[in-house]
């Protein structure tokens, strides 16, 4: 490491420290954003779930956010998580949370939160809670995390070649959205609503290509659903998919020395990762064994669907592994969404703590089955959607991986910036 490197602790740099303000979120959506501990989740803040509250001029001046501002949780389970507001939204920061204003003319406010997303800092900040039952850790003590900085100028690149990652990540995640809106659009134009059929029926134009239009009916029938298009098929979702229910691996313990598989419960299936789950032997079943690409249903608690892109684990009791030997992912994928508000419903409805559904309900569910060659042709619009998203976050994956694996060389010299941007070229970035 260059002698120009310094060892600093945050309070040194830090020309403002504030705890955050005592009120309560309003139900309107007016005033200033409320920012909160529950809202910051792995660094990152969803300002879409973060409400509002009314705050009078003084207090506002008070507790406003200004760019470059770091904001770090003091208390619980999420002691020490921490976010860097970069002005997305006007807003105030709520107590549990205490603002660190640095420096900007010594440090670079997003290289010192890099700093603030190392193992360095979640280390200092296991080591910092208090014994309480109620965990936690005051600023005084936050500001005494070290970390060391090069000049001005290295942290600025170091922080932007970090951030073109973390850039790169959430185009992705939009790209998905858009993706996953455009799959269920179409689902519900063709499988619900019956607007290809409902538009020959009247001799208007589908607005779709002529080989799929024409593989369309121009008429209905009556069914067990009521008036469905002539020619399709009613089934049960458990005849077009296959639900294989978990083990419940505490019966496949790990061995000493021998290798293991991470356990996917239901949180690392919300997660969409396994880091830090428990882990069982490889001896499980192979059919047991998930895979990226592999369709997870949580059919207890909070029930979800994913396609699971986390790496090798083992399946867990309350998830289903939903596979086909006839069908393509998307159509049981599309399928399983569509009942998914129902079933959510069902389980919510459960008198016990931790609600589920049956397998009966899965019988209960229908499917719409069209004729062979419109579900093909079906495949060639649906497919590469969900190739293309699953793609897309396969690749995300691999970037965090990259970030997190460049994070503690870049912030402490190992590695200097010119090898950084050529391993960001490596990767498409």
């Amino acid at each position: 490491m260059s002698s120009e490197w310094k060892l600093t602790t945050l309070g040194d740099v830090s020309t403002q420290v504030d705890y955050g303000y005592t009120a309560s979120a309003t139900s309107v959506n007016t005033g200033s954003r409320f920012l909160r501990i529950t809202d910051i989740q792995d660094g990152v803040v969803d300002w879409r779930q973060v409400p509002y509250c009314e705050i009078d001029g003084a207090s506002r001046g008070k507790y406003l956010l200004h760019q470059g501002d770091i904001v770090v949780a003091r208390t619980g389970n999420s002691t020490g998580e921490n976010f860097l507001y970069q002005g997305d939204k006007e807003a105030v920061f709520a107590s549990y949370l205490i603002r660190f204003r640095v420096d900007a003319s010594l440090v670079d406010p997003g290289y010192v939160w890099r700093c603030m997303r190392s193992s360095s800092w979640w280390n200092f900040i296991d080591c910092s809670k208090t014994g309480s039952a109620q965990a936690g850790a005051n600023a005084k003590v936050l500001g005494l995390f070290e970390f060391e900085y090069p000049p001005l100028p290295e942290q600025k690149a170091i922080a932007h070649i970090l951030d073109t990652l973390d850039e790169k990540i959430e185009l992705n995640r939009k790209t998905n959205e858009t993706l996953e809106a455009m799959a269920k659009a179409l689902f519900k134009s063709w499988f619900v609503d019956f607007d290809p059929v409902r538009a020959k029926a009247e001799g208007r134009p589908t607005g779709l290509p002529a080989e799929i239009s024409d593989l369309f009916p121009d008429s209905f029938q009556d069914s067990e659903l009521g008036e469905i298009p002539s020619g399709w098929e009613v089934k049960a979702l458990d005849e077009v998919a296959h639900f294989l229910n978990g083990l419940a691996l505490q019966k496949f313990p790990p061995e000493d020395g021998a290798a293991t598989l991470p356990v996917i419960k239901i949180a690392q299936l919300k997660k969409g990762d396994s880091t830090g789950s428990d882990r069982c032997s490889t001896a499980v079943p192979s059919d047991y064994v998930v895979r990226d690409g592999d369709l997870l249903f949580s059919w207890s608690g909070s029930l979800a669907v994913d396609i699971w892109c986390g790496g090798d684990g083992a399946l867990n009791q309350h998830l289903f592994k939903v596979t086909s030997k006839t069908y393509g992912k998307w159509f049981f994928y599309q399928w399983v969404n569509h009942h998914l508000p129902v079933f959510q419903e069902i389980a919510l409805g459960k008198a016990t703590t931790m609600g589920h559904i049956q397998r009966h309900h899965l019988s209960g569910a229908k499917v719409l089955i069209p004729p062979p060659s419109l579900l093909a042709a079906m495949d060639s619009a649906f497919a590469p959607l969900l190739d293309r998203a699953y793609g897309l976050r396969k690749q995300s994956k691999d970037l965090a991986a990259t970030r997190d694996s460049l994070l503690p060389k870049l912030i402490s010299g190992e590695i200097r910036i010119p090898d950084a941007e050529k391993m960001l070229e490596e990767v498409g970035v």
